[in-house]
């Protein structure tokens, strides 16, 4: 069963108004970027299933969930299962992502990513050491 005590949560800013990074994390040609080359699938409708496809050092995966809360430019809740977790594919075994963005004003705003809920330790510590990666890749992308 996942567990749910393990959480990652990092912030970065990003001088870019919200509707840009909002596009940076919404559209599946960006999140490709950011992903390592990850095919998203979904509409983002509140009940939407979403589906994360691709391949993974030689291992093809299809990780999955279901939209939560969708409001735009602000913030966007998914749960999440994903198959390297080695865990049945059930309710109890899914995560939580939440992005949200914090206008600053000045066209700058605070992204924060956040998950809670993983498999293991080091299914945490993986994304944890992956995420300022990601982060700063998003960065990017809503800068440019």
């Amino acid at each position: 069963m996942i567990n749910k005590d393990l959480k990652v949560s990092k912030s970065i800013e990003i001088q870019a108004n919200a509707e840009m990074v909002w596009e940076v994390l919404t559209n599946p040609e960006h999140i490709k970027v950011y992903l390592f080359g990850t095919e998203t699938i979904t509409d983002w409708q509140v009940g939407s299933p979403i589906i994360f496809e691709g391949e993974f050092q030689g291992n093809p995966y299809k990780d999955k969930g279901n939209v939560i809360e969708n409001v735009t430019n602000q913030r966007l809740t998914y749960n999440y299962w994903s198959g390297f977790s080695g865990l049945e594919d059930i309710e109890e075994n899914y995560g939580l992502v939440t992005y949200e963005i914090q206008d600053l004003g000045d066209s700058k705003v605070k992204f924060t990513w956040s998950q809670i809920g993983f498999a293991s330790v080091e299914g945490c510590e993986h994304t944890e050491n992956s995420l300022q990666g990601m982060l700063e890749q998003i960065k990017q992308l809503a800068e440019s």
